[in-house]
Parts: C-alpha cells; structure tokens; sequence
C-alpha cells in the first residue's frame, strides 16, 4: 500500500512543539487527514487546535510498512511520533 505522509507541528502548552506525520492511504482528502490529526491530539488531551496547510503539510508518499498498512485498513490512519508527543 502507498501512503501519504503528513508532517504536523502542533505548538503546546509548555511552549514545545509537537511533531508528528500522519499516514493515510494514498489519495486520501486533505479534509479528512486533518480530522485524523484532530482525533489524535483529543487522544492525547490536546483540544481546540486547528489543523490547516500551516501546521500539516503534504510531504511525500512511500510503501507501507504491513503494521502501518493494518492500522490504516483499521482506522484509517497511522501517527508516528517524532517529538514531545
């Protein structure tokens, strides 16, 4: 499966950013990656951040690895974690 590769930064209360890449399906609208990044920053108790070309952008598509793939078929997303997630 390819994938689509959403880089986010996401400023935090403690005044660090949050860095993580949102994997989805290849083709998938941009509308809808950005409510998968929505609900993962309610998981992580992070509320009323808005997401938009500023904070997630497109980065480039490549071949999923099969446990990204099944979190993807599942719930139509993967995160990565990169920083002070």
């Amino acid at each position: 499966m390819k994938v689509s590769v959403y880089d986010t930064f996401v400023p935090k209360e403690d005044n660090t950013e949050m860095h993580f890449d949102i994997l989805v399906e290849e083709g998938t609208s941009v509308e809808k990656v950005y409510q998968y990044g929505k609900a993962y920053l309610k998981e992580k108790s992070i509320a009323d951040v808005e997401l938009s070309t500023k904070e997630c952008k497109f980065c480039h598509i490549e071949t999923a690895p099969e446990k990204v793939q099944l979190e993807i078929k599942s719930k139509g997303f993967s995160i990565v974690e990169l920083e002070n997630c």
